[in-house]
């Protein structure tokens, strides 16, 4: 809290000192960015309107850290500087959000201060009287067919006139049009005119009205005037989060039963389709069983926080653990990366979300683990994204070069939610548990739904959720539900413990959950259980558990397996072996194995194919190349999607086995432990092939052996099993020769001399052969298996084994 309370102000005096009255700092150039005097940057530019964003957003954050001096002073800059009717075109959802919220966030703290007799004594409403002015500004946006808004606006000249350089657009994100209500509902309530909700409550209408009636889901882009959907994939990030976000917090600002109806209709498909924990996938609306990317953007991370709302935390603390992961290895949440956690976009604008998360589930929880993550957020930004200026957002997390921008809602969000995670309710000038944040963190007063009366003529049908739980009419109390049990989040972050790799030690033991007296010889750990009153099933005998007992009664069993298997967890190595020519088993790759698809340690002679590259090399879409898979072993890169969606679609392309290759350049087995794929999360019994997996400069050397030679054999099987393990084969001809006759044809290489006694010539020839077949086949693993040298062993990590001397073809026999 201390080092938030340090930096917080100074940074504000440096906006002040180097940027005002410039909508943002930019951080590495020390001066405002002032739109049109710089490079244009696109749709981030929306945001910029020449009224001093930043300050404005900020002027709530100043009070929850209580810094009323600094507070008023700013308000008195707000009232006097800022003009809201300059001729510029600006997003009318970023406006509402950072604006419209920063300008009634402030008054209701400047009100309340104002009440207490202290401060803000010549305080007249003047910030909510900015705010009117700036909704009259913004409605005619609304002005649409189906009460959708116009995703621009001219501040001076509205959409439709012809000064106003916008109203050609025909599209708005659903986040875009749903993301109105708090501040438009708490600016009527606020002025008694009612007409901002009236509009913002029928933008909400249409787009209720608009979602796909078999999977409640609804779309991220949307037609304004004919409603029609123009992007039909549906998740909780980018285009929609906030949408969800406000159903819920304007149940919880403004009373309506409506609102929470139709949150709990969306939550409910959301966590049929896109909740697999931990991960928040995004699926088509009117197919919702398909995944339509394999990558997840950073904006959903405001979505655990949400759930916390709700009362739903256990996927709440899977889905943070998550993204905790994905910052400790990337030092920031990507703007967007993939299933499997490597980048997929690799900017990084200082986003607040995950800050927000985490406040809510440590309020949530009492684990002081969360308090470690904001720790780790401090620290991360003190580390890497802080310059002389302020705060540099983060071009890329792979190189953590920056880029020249400090976005508003960095101030307004990130430093609010840090000093709230840190801070005692005592140490804060308002009760905070009187207000609801807006996306924005501005803070609203649920008073409001009992103090100020209602948007007049509500005339919305209720509906009434198909699925009700204990949550669906409340707001959970986290003192009652969750008090001081830190080992509830502990226990479900455990199964995440090491989702991406990060932190696993080369030898990490396992976790144990409960410590009984038990040993792992003999009867005695089940007897001493059976004393408790607890009984012992096999897992493999789960399945055929029976259920009983009486009504009103449960049956409770612990399933345990009580064995002699060591702590670790261990990753028995396989093989790649390149047996066609020129390799002849000389070239062995060390592979890792799966935790689901054949066992090829209990396969005997491993599994043998030519390898073909699979189209797509990731094996994330539809395979292009089936006829040429069939029967083959299939080679597919590592990432964009999981490894047993990469094995399904190959299996089911006639693939007899696949091999997996690391998109990560530079890896290898001999720098990295070895790792078990594991499965999606769900059954992957119908998963049969082998699948093992090889590190990049593993898979390199096969990919050069299959571009070199096209047709390439291999053998996967386990490393103690590999071709060359054992004695050399050698082809061998023996001939049996006279004494004295001449040794002609006779090779360098090796030779086997046989003594035979003149007396018994053929029974000691017959003998002779005899044995020499008998030992090939004793040495043989199999009887197809060539004879191996036992002083030839085989190496790791794609070296070759040294050559066996060339088998002579007419090898003879010394006298």
């Amino acid at each position: 809290t201390g080092v938030i309370m340090q930096h917080f102000p100074h940074f504000i005096m440096g906006h002040l000192k180097y940027a005002y009255p410039a909508d943002e700092l930019m951080p590495l150039s020390c001066k405002g960015r002032v739109r049109g005097l710089e490079p244009n940057r696109g749709d981030i530019d929306d945001s910029l309107g020449k009224f001093s964003l930043t300050l404005i957003d900020t002027l709530d954050t100043l009070v929850v850290l209580n810094k009323l001096e600094e507070f008023e002073e700013a308000v008195k800059r707000v009232t006097k500087d800022v003009r809201l009717d300059n001729d510029i075109v600006v997003s009318v959802f970023e406006t509402n959000i950072r604006v419209l919220g920063g300008l009634l966030g402030a008054h209701v703290m400047a009100d309340m201060l104002r009440g207490q007799g202290k401060r803000m004594q010549w305080y007249q409403d003047e910030l909510l009287h900015m705010a009117k002015e700036l909704g009259y500004r913004l409605l005619p946006a609304f002005n649409t067919t189906s009460g959708l808004p116009y995703p621009r606006v001219n501040l001076r000249y509205g959409v439709l006139n012809p000064l106003s350089r916008t109203g050609t657009e025909s599209d708005t994100c659903t986040a875009c049009a749903g993301t109105m209500i708090l501040e438009f509902a708490a600016l009527s309530r606020l002025s008694g005119e009612a007409v901002f909700e009236e509009h913002a409550r029928k933008a909400l209408d249409v787009l209720w009205d608009k979602r796909q009636r078999g999977s409640d889901l609804v779309g991220t882009v949307i037609n304004i005037h004919s409603g029609d959907w123009v992007r039909r994939d549906s998740g909780v990030g980018a285009g929609i989060d906030s949408y969800y976000e406000y159903l819920m917090k304007a149940y919880i600002l403004l009373g309506d039963n409506v609102y929470l109806e139709r949150f709990n209709t969306h939550y409910s498909a959301i966590m049929k389709y896109i909740s697999q924990p931990p991960l928040l996938l995004s699926v088509h609306m009117h197919n919702p069983t398909v995944s339509v990317r394999s990558w997840m953007d950073s904006l959903l991370a405001f979505f655990p926080g949400l759930q916390v709302l709700r009362g739903d935390l256990k996927p709440a603390i899977e889905t943070h653990e998550m993204l905790y992961q994905v910052t400790q290895q990337h030092k920031f949440l990507p703007e967007a990366f993939t299933t499997e956690f490597r980048v997929h976009w690799g900017q990084h604008p200082l986003r607040p979300e995950f800050a927000e998360s985490t406040y809510f589930l440590y309020k949530a929880t009492g684990d002081p683990y969360y308090l470690k993550v904001g720790q780790s957020i401090v620290e991360k930004l003190n580390a890497h994204a802080r310059v002389p200026c302020g705060f540099a957002a983060v071009q890329d997390v792979r190189t953590g070069t920056h880029e020249d921008r400090m976005d508003s809602f960095f101030l307004a969000e990130m430093f609010k939610y840090l000093y709230l995670l840190f801070s005692e309710k005592s140490q804060l000038p308002i009760d905070i548990d009187n207000y609801i944040f807006t996306t924005e963190a501005h803070l609203l007063p649920v008073s409001l739904s009992t103090t100020q009366s209602p948007c007049r003529g509500n005339s919305t049908q209720p509906i009434l959720p198909a699925e009700e739980d204990i949550f669906t009419y409340s707001c959970p109390s986290a003192q009652i539900l969750f008090p001081n049990n830190p080992s509830f989040a502990k226990t479900i972050r455990d199964s995440y413990k090491y989702l991406t790799g990060v932190g696993r030690a080369p030898h990490a033991a396992a976790v144990r959950g409960i410590d009984l007296p038990l040993h792992d010889n003999g009867m005695e750990p089940v007897e001493f259980l059976k004393s408790m009153g607890i009984s012992l099933t096999k897992l493999n005998d789960i399945s055929s558990m029976a259920s009983g007992g009486q009504k009103g009664t449960y049956r409770v069993k612990l399933i345990a397996e009580v064995s002699q298997t060591p702590e670790e967890e261990e990753v028995v190595p396989l093989v790649v072996q390149l047996i066609s020519p020129p390799f002849l088993g000389r070239t062995v790759l060390t592979a890792g194995p799966a935790k689901f698809g054949m066992d090829l340690t209990k396969e005997e002679h491993g599994v043998k194919g030519s390898i073909v590259k699979s189209a797509p090399y990731s094996a994330c879409g539809s395979i292009e190349n089936a006829e040429e898979l069939h029967g083959n072993i299939a080679l597919a890169l590592r990432g964009d999607c999981m490894f047993a969606a990469k094995a399904r679609r190959l299996q089911e392309a006639g693939a007899i086995g696949v091999i997996f290759i690391d998109h990560r350049e530079g890896s290898s087995s001999e720098e990295t432990p070895l790792f078990q794929m594991v499965g999606d999360g769900g059954s992957t019994s119908d998963i049969t092939i082998p699948l093992v997996f090889l590190f990049s400069r593993e898979g390199d050397v096969l990919t050069r052996a299959l571009e070199e030679h096209r047709n390439v054999d291999v053998l996967l099987l386990p490393r103690e099993r590999q071709m060359g393990r054992g004695p050399l084969g050698m082809n061998i001809k023996i001939r049996l020769a006279k004494d004295g006759e001449q040794l002609t044809g006779a090779s360098k290489g090796a030779t086997i001399q046989l003594l035979l006694e003149p007396s018994e010539e053929e029974e000691e020839e017959e003998e002779g052969l005899g044995g020499a077949s008998d030992s090939c086949n004793q040495k043989a693993s199999h009887p197809s298996s060539p004879c191996l040298d036992e002083q030839t062993d085989s190496s790791e990590h794609g070296q070759q084994l040294p050559s066996p001397s060339p088998p002579t073809t007419d090898q003879q026999s010394d006298p």
